[in-house]
C-alpha cells in the first residue's frame, strides 16, 4: 500500500492508495502547529492505523509547505512552526520504522498529476500553480526534480523581466513578496495578483471570480485585462519553456479553473519561446486539492 500524507497549516491528511493508486481510504486529523513531537505522533498514530487496517507496512510519503533539504533531512515551513529546521526525514524514518520520503507540496501537486492516467505517456511534466501564490513542480520519468537545496520549482520567485515591467508600466506598483523580495512573478500571476493589475489598470477592485465574470459577459476593461495577464504568464512561461524543455505543463490553482487560459496561452506562448521551439501541451489539473496526498503516495513509485 502507499501512504500519502498532505501536511497543511489546519489539517494533516493520510489518504491510502493501492498498488494501482486507487483510492482506499482517508483521514483528516488537526495539525499539532505548535508541539513537534506530538506532530511526529499523529504521523505515527495515523501510520500504526492504516497498517493495522490494511495488514501491511505501508510506504510513506509526506508532501509539506515549505521547502526540504535533502541533504539534512530538515524542512523550512513557516505554515507549521513546529516543524521548522526540524530534521523531519529522519525523525519520521526512525519512528514509523521505515523509508520515508517528504517533498514540497507543489512537487507532490506536480508529480500527481504526471502519474494520471491521461498523463503518464508524457516524460517530463511541469506542475504550474496558480492560486494565491505561484508555485510549481517539474517531474521526469515520474520523479521530483527538486534540486540540490530542494527549491527547485520555487518559480513564482523569479524576478519579472524587464519587458515584463515594460508590458505592466507604472501602473501596478512592486510590492514585497511573501519571499521578502520585490518583483517576484508570484506577486502579478497569483490570485491576488491578477486582482491587483485589474485594479491598477480599472481603478476598480474586484474579484478574481467577478473579473472573469465581466470577461465571459464581454465587458472591455475585463478583455483588455485578461489579454494583459495572458500575454504576462505567456512570457513567464516562455522563459520556464526554454530552461526545462516539458513536454507538459499541467495547471492548478484557482485561476486553472479560468477557461480562457487554455484558450488564449497556446497563441501567446509562442512568441516568447526560443528559436524553433514548439509549444507543449497545456492542461487542467485532473485532481485538484486531492492531488496533494496523491502526489506524496506517488513519491514511492519509483525509487
Amino acid at each position: 500500500m502507499h501512504y500519502g500524507f498532505d501536511m497543511g497549516g489546519t489539517k494533516i491528511e493520510l489518504a491510502v492508495f493501492d498498488e494501482s493508486l486507487n483510492p482506499i481510504w482517508q483521514k483528516r486529523v488537526p495539525t499539532p502547529k505548535e508541539d513537534y513531537q506530538e506532530l511526529l505522533s499523529t504521523f505515527q498514530r495515523l501510520t500504526e492505523e492504516a497498517d493495522t487496517k490494511f495488514s501491511c507496512i505501508g510506504k510513506v510519503g509526506v508532501g509539506v509547505p515549505g521547502i526540504v533539504n535533502h541533504q539534512t533531512g530538515t524542512v523550512f515551513t513557516t505554515n507549521v512552526p513546529a516543524a521548522k529546521y526540524k530534521p523531519l526525514i529522519p525523525d519520521l524514518a526512525n519512528m514509523l520504522q521505515r523509508p520515508v520520503k517528504v517533498e514540497n507540496d507543489a512537487n507532490c501537486f506536480a508529480l500527481s498529476e504526471a502519474w494520471a492516467t491521461d498523463f503518464q505517456h508524457y516524460p517530463t511534466v511541469l506542475g504550474l500553480i496558480l492560486g494565491t501564490g505561484v508555485g510549481g513542480g517539474f517531474i521526469s520519468h515520474g520523479k521530483v526534480l527538486s534540486g540540490k537545496n530542494g527549491i527547485a520549482g520555487e518559480i513564482g520567485h523569479m524576478n519579472i523581466t524587464l519587458q515584463g515591467a515594460q508590458h505592466l508600466g507604472d501602473r501596478v506598483p512592486e510590492i514585497t513578496c511573501g519571499c521578502g523580495k520585490k518583483a517576484c512573478f508570484e506577486t502579478y500571476l497569483s490570485g491576488p495578483g491578477f486582482e491587483r493589475i485589474y485594479s491598477a489598470f480599472s481603478g476598480e477592485k474586484r474579484s478574481a471570480i467577478e473579473i472573469i465574470q465581466l470577461y465571459q459577459q464581454g465587458d472591455i476593461t475585463a478583455k483588455q485585462h485578461v489579454e494583459r495577464y495572458i500575454d504576462l504568464l505567456g512570457m513567464f512561461l516562455g522563459q520556464i519553456i526554454t530552461v526545462l524543455d516539458p513536454d507538459l505543463v499541467v495547471l492548478g490553482g484557482g485561476l486553472s479553473q479560468f477557461e480562457g487560459i487554455y484558450q488564449l496561452l497556446p497563441n501567446i506562448v509562442p512568441k516568447y519561446l526560443y528559436g524553433t521551439a514548439t509549444v507543449p501541451a497545456i492542461e487542467r489539473a485532473r485532481y485538484g486539492e486531492s492531488g496533494g496526498a496523491r502526489g506524496a503516495a506517488c513519491l514511492n513509485l519509483r525509487d
